[in-house]
């Protein structure tokens, strides 16, 4: 069963009277849903500032997150005339763009190239997965060194997804029914560990406060051993469901005003706690989150939304019954229901995943079947509905694989040149953006950064790049600092 995941928990001088108002007021909402959705602590007043963006040419943003970092020379950077040492065990394909040569283990979406775009010379300087995963979900660098940890902390940048949930709660209007942003099919490092958990950086809203996390599901796999990525998935495993959120009889609107009813003396006496020091929360944004949280419960939609079984058989088969393709499906579905951008993190339950130093086998088996079923299941779905125009697809890593591989076909980390492939949204189908020199080490022209991509995105969702918004010293930054908005690629 997957459930929604509740706010991190911080050390601080209020952590007692906190304490006290999570066992006062669990349960009130089913999972508590205000505490989920809830602004950070002390949150700063958040200003906004520049123009508006262009016309939006998207809806919504269906984030592929291939953590790890898929090799370049493996999928879309092919080098078949490189030293044997270089160019990879696997042989070229050729596809519907010209001038590119995919891998042979990815045929589905070598027959669907006119569709999507391919970036062969997005780079940085971090080749650590902290800070590489961080700048590619944020647009900005991660504030902790190399080696500094693993995990997400209040301080980190807003993920794009968060900004996307902030901007939209900052435009008014009743209580969103699908959050702006969710996060699939968990959070990122969760599935790592069995009985552990990491937490890693950049999927979260950071300093921009609790409030902008992503409506996020939790998946379990089966023991230390298992992974769900690699493997079909039971319905029972898939069930996206979330508890509280279920169709239940005995829930008559009648249980629900009284739930509500005391909720509003639980607040009562928070606040009453509130008055002996530093208030926890903001009694307006409390109440908004309030207002989200029983729209949430009391969501049809919702709960239509996240029962996946309601998908034909035939249709799920074609997403693939592993993890990745179920939840990728699952994003379809979510932005057919109103959400703004879903993220689809394909993590590393075995420790490695696209991290391929060791071998080539996963990549061959697993991996780029699975990216292959996965991707062109969801452009085809998309284009059948009607919704491709209006979606934007991304499926990147946050960083490459070194050119030189070990004797097995290991590759290890190399920041300074991966692909990410983009689809949908407005997009020119078709083309190649970018070329790197023989040994697909570096771009030879059109250099891209994770600033670029953010820009991008957020252009393409109608919300301008340079929007400034005060961080937590109340500052004002801008969204992207120094990223330019790829408009050669949208026709």
């Amino acid at each position: 069963m997957l459930k929604i995941l509740g706010p991190r928990s911080h050390v601080c001088g209020v952590l007692s009277r906190r304490q006290f108002l999570e066992v006062g007021g669990a349960g009130l909402l089913g999972l508590s849903l205000p505490k989920l959705l809830a602004a950070e602590t002390r949150q700063p007043q958040q200003q906004q500032a520049g123009q508006a963006a262009a016309r939006p040419r998207a809806k919504s943003v269906i984030f592929l997150y291939l953590f790890g970092g898929p090799s370049q020379l493996e999928t879309f950077d092919l080098k078949p005339q490189a030293p044997d040492a270089i160019r990879g065990p696997f042989r070229p394909i050729a596809s519907r763009t010209p001038e590119l040569l995919i891998c042979e283990h990815l045929p589905r979406m070598a027959q669907i190239s006119d569709r999507f775009c391919v970036l062969r010379t997005l780079g940085h300087a971090y080749n650590d997965h902290s800070t590489a995963g961080h700048y590619i979900q944020t647009g900005h660098p991660w504030h902790i060194p190399i080696g500094g940890g693993f995990n997400a902390t209040d301080k980190d940048w807003p993920a794009l997804g968060s900004i996307v949930e902030y901007v939209d709660q900052r435009a008014g209007g009743p209580p969103r029914t699908i959050p702006s942003y969710v996060y699939l099919p968990n959070r990122l490092g969760h599935l790592q560990t069995y009985s552990t958990k990491l937490d890693r950086p950049g999927q979260y809203a950071g300093w921009l406060g609790r409030g902008y996390d992503a409506l996020a599901t939790d998946i379990r796999k089966r023991d230390d051993s298992d992974n769900p990525f690699y493997r079909p998935c039971t319905d029972d495993e898939l069930d996206f469901r979330i508890k509280g959120l279920a169709s239940d009889a005995t829930l008559t609107l009648d249980r629900l005003d009284r739930r509500r009813s005391l909720l509003e003396q639980f607040d009562l006496a928070r606040r009453r706690l509130d008055a002996a020091g530093p208030p926890t929360i903001y009694p307006a944004s409390y109440q908004r989150f309030q207002e989200r949280a029983l729209a949430l419960v009391n969501s049809e939609t919702t709960r239509r939304a996240l029962d996946l079984r309601s998908e034909p058989t035939e249709l799920r088969d074609r997403y693939g019954r592993h993890l990745f393709g179920q939840s990728t499906l699952m994003a379809r579905r979510m932005i057919e229901a109103g959400a703004r951008f879903v993220t689809v993190a394909w993590d590393a339950p075995d420790g490695y995943g696209w991290d391929s130093h060791i071998h080539s086998d996963d990549v061959k088996k697993h991996l780029l079947p699975g990216l292959d079923q996965a991707f062109s299941a969801l452009v085809f779905d998309l284009d059948q509905r009607g919704l491709l125009d209006e979606t934007l697809v991304v499926a990147v890593g946050e960083m490459g694989r070194t050119p030189k591989a070990t004797a097995a076909w290991g590759r290890g980390h190399w920041s300074t040149l991966f692909p990410a492939v983009l689809a949908g949204g407005g997009i020119r189908g078709g083309i190649v953006y970018g070329r790197s020199d023989k040994h697909a080490a570096h771009p030879i022209d059109h250099p891209l950064c994770p600033e670029d991509l953010a820009a991008s995105l957020f252009s393409a969702l109608g919300i301008a790049p340079e929007t400034r918004v005060a961080d937590a010293q109340g500052r004002p930054v801008p969204l992207v600092d120094g990223g330019r908005v790829l408009a050669e690629l949208f026709g």
